[in-house]
């Protein structure tokens, strides 16, 4: 079976609406300062409303699923003046950052895509890249390296 297709317009929208929900909320709103003339007004259309998912897991990858707890979701639809809509899913219960990101989504979809990309997107992206690097190397320094006399052995 091949690979589906998928559309660059929904992959970059993915790459975007990730950046907005994983995104500090003060950070977000810092850098959403330098383009609120690019985030017309715009009006809710639901929510934003706080709520709970079930996440689900998988046992050894294959398994059977099974309920792995409940977290802490708020969700914003918005309409802009020009009747684009924008979504946001975000963690926890941050009712302002969900529409602020709503907004952004709706305004990613309009002719100030480029100018949000430059002065919020591109710098999430850094912030979080940034994040996981400082992560990784903080469980890097905590590695340890099993001596086995398997790995002594030489080949006789």
């Amino acid at each position: 079976m091949a690979a589906p297709q998928h559309d660059p317009e929904i992959a970059a929208r993915q790459r975007w609406m990730r950046l907005l929900a994983a995104a500090d909320a003060a950070e977000l709103a810092a850098l959403a300062e330098s383009v609120t003339d690019d985030l017309p007004q715009s009006v809710r259309l639901r929510g934003p409303e706080a709520g709970l998912v079930m996440l689900k897991g998988r046992a050894g990858g294959g398994g059977a699923a099974f309920n792995l707890g409940e977290m802490s979701v708020t969700r914003c639809t918005v309409r802009d003046a020009e009747g684009r809509i924008g979504h946001a899913y975000i963690a926890g219960r941050d009712t302002a950052k969900a529409e602020l990101a709503a907004r952004i989504d709706a305004a990613m979809q309009g002719p100030a895509a480029l100018r949000i990309e430059a002065a919020v997107l591109t710098k999430l992206e850094a912030a979080t890249t940034a994040r996981h690097t400082q992560d990784a190397e903080q469980a890097a320094a905590t590695r340890v390296s099993f001596f086995t006399l398997a790995t002594m052995r030489t080949s006789s």
